[in-house]
């Protein structure tokens, strides 16, 4: 047997599910590990990732 394919289009609030709290200013943020040194600025830094939108943010030490 094959897989079942759902045929039903989502629902508006399916699709746009946690958009709006990004949009709203409530990321989800988490820590990346990969890049801990800043070649620029010769400092440590954070770099924050949201889990809904993909956007980044730095803090430096």
């Amino acid at each position: 047997m094959g897989e079942v394919v759902q045929f039903k289009r989502p629902k508006l609030s399916e699709r746009h599910k946690g958009n709006t709290l990004c949009r709203s200013g409530f990321h989800k943020w988490e820590v990346l590990k990969e890049k801990q040194f800043d070649v620029k600025q010769g400092k440590l830094v954070t770099v924050y990732r949201c889990k809904r939108c993909l956007i980044t943010k730095v803090k430096a030490l």
